[in-house]
């Protein structure tokens, strides 16, 4: 039992840090700054769009045995290729992975060594993510017991600071005329549900390599790492929230989110400050790197049918990343974005569908709804584009939370529900409620 409370510990660590990347530490003080005196609202908002969804998802891949195909097959098995790689290219080599480089270089290392080089920085980088990720046993390990202690230990020095030292008084007046849809907005925008699918992975792996055989265990204990994680969220992200509340009357809601953590720690702890800020977003960042490399190539090996191997991937994804990573942050995200707002909702309607795979029968009913979701969200990115101009997208129930996909997907999980299967679902999920308790 002590054996499995620690491994329960490290592993929820682990995920925490995973999960915990560059733009983790940017949304909540900005978030803080439009709220000022009515913060918890906002934070409320966020916590639910953030850690509530990641939870869904990190319960949805328990069940399929951390399998990310065995989730998204629910579609089609065709479209479920297609939405898985589309997934683990995103997170891997052409957004997340190089944005984390990028990330630290612009707001850890270049404020401190102004002229360093961004191409010798992305080889450093990237030469330490394939050092601590060619061995995937090792990799929970490394991040959970090491590297997420100083990361926590550097936030704690912030936000304790901030606490006992408030920069300023909260503003009365919010900036937001919704706060709870303001936060819901923000915790979108991490986008850990789309992570946590990835990362389940890693995780189950991990509890198979400790010696863990038996399905509903490495369910529970997996569930139990995802709560350890979560609360770890909750409560650096409501002291990075609070923090963003004190500089309320400071700051106006045209603040650069990324210089605004930057000036609250400058503000806290002086020219310390920016060692403090490198500190925490290398390591940020390091172990989210690390953490989707890993998911990256463990979701191609068992692709491919171990055509390409594990050691392999991994090389190629650290190469292709460090050659991406050069091109900036705000370039990486103007290429990928709206790639990851097509297939983000589909993902999430699949995670959410699946906790109730037992109750849905009819296979169609997934279909349904996943397509529904890409037609709204491939429309809904267009207009955002100015592609098009169909408006009534942007009327539909929830819109205003940044959800008007719900009634669609509704519509069509119940059309597709009435449509027969004829095919034999030979991935369809057979676990049950009490198996996930």
């Amino acid at each position: 039992m002590k054996k499995t409370n620690k491994d329960v510990i490290i592993l929820g660590f682990a995920l925490f840090a995973m999960f915990f990347g560059a733009g983790n530490l940017i949304f909540p003080p900005f978030l803080g700054v439009v709220s000022g005196s009515n913060w918890l609202t906002g934070f409320g908002g966020f916590i639910l769009a953030d850690v509530g969804l990641a939870l869904l998802a990190i319960i949805s891949a328990a069940k399929c045995n951390g399998e990310v195909d065995k989730v998204l097959s629910r579609s089609g098995k065709k479209l479920g290729i297609i939405l898985g790689s589309s997934i683990m290219i995103c997170l891997g080599p052409l957004l997340a992975i190089p944005r984390t480089a990028a990330t630290t270089f612009e707001m850890g290392i270049e404020p401190l060594f102004n002229g360093f080089s961004p191409v010798l920085f992305s080889i450093i980088f990237f030469t330490i993510t394939f050092i601590l990720t060619i061995k995937p046993s090792k990799v929970v390990d490394i991040i959970g017991q090491f590297l997420t202690p100083a990361l926590l230990v550097a936030l704690g020095v912030l936000i304790v600071k901030g606490i006992l030292s408030p920069l300023g008084e909260m503003s009365l007046t919010a900036m937001s005329e919704n706060l709870f849809a303001e936060g819901v907005k923000q915790g979108y925008q991490t986008m850990d549900a789309l992570g946590a699918v990835a990362l389940s992975t890693v995780i189950i792996s991990s509890l198979s390599n400790k010696g863990y055989k038996n399905e509903h265990q490495k369910i529970k204990l997996t569930l139990k790492s995802g709560i350890v994680a979560a609360i770890g969220l909750i409560l650096v992200y409501g002291g990075l929230t609070y923090l963003g509340a004190t500089v309320s009357t400071i700051y106006g809601k045209d603040v650069v989110q990324t210089s605004l953590i930057v000036e609250i720690t400058a503000s806290l702890l002086g020219n310390p400050g920016k060692i403090i800020l490198a500190i925490i977003v290398m390591l940020a960042c390091l172990t989210t790197s690390i953490g989707l490399t890993s998911a990256t190539a463990q979701f191609f090996e068992k692709t491919t049918n171990g055509k390409l191997r594990y050691e392999l991937i991994v090389t190629i994804v650290c190469i292709f990343s460090a050659i991406v990573s050069n091109f900036g942050v705000s370039t990486i995200i103007k290429f990928s974005g709206p790639i990851l707002d097509i297939i983000y909702p589909a993902t999430v309607v699949l995670v959410i569908m699946t906790l109730f795979g037992d109750k849905i029968k009819n296979n169609n009913a997934f279909k349904g709804a996943t397509y529904m979701a890409l037609i709204v969200s491939v429309v809904t990115v267009l207009n955002n584009m100015e592609l098009t101009n169909i408006s009534f997208i942007n009327k539909l129930p929830f819109s205003s939370l940044g959800f008007n996909l719900i009634l669609p997907v509704l519509i069509g999980a119940i059309i597709g529900n009435f449509i027969p299967s004829f095919e034999k679902n030979e991935q369809e999920l057979e676990f049950t409620e009490n198996e996930v308790i």
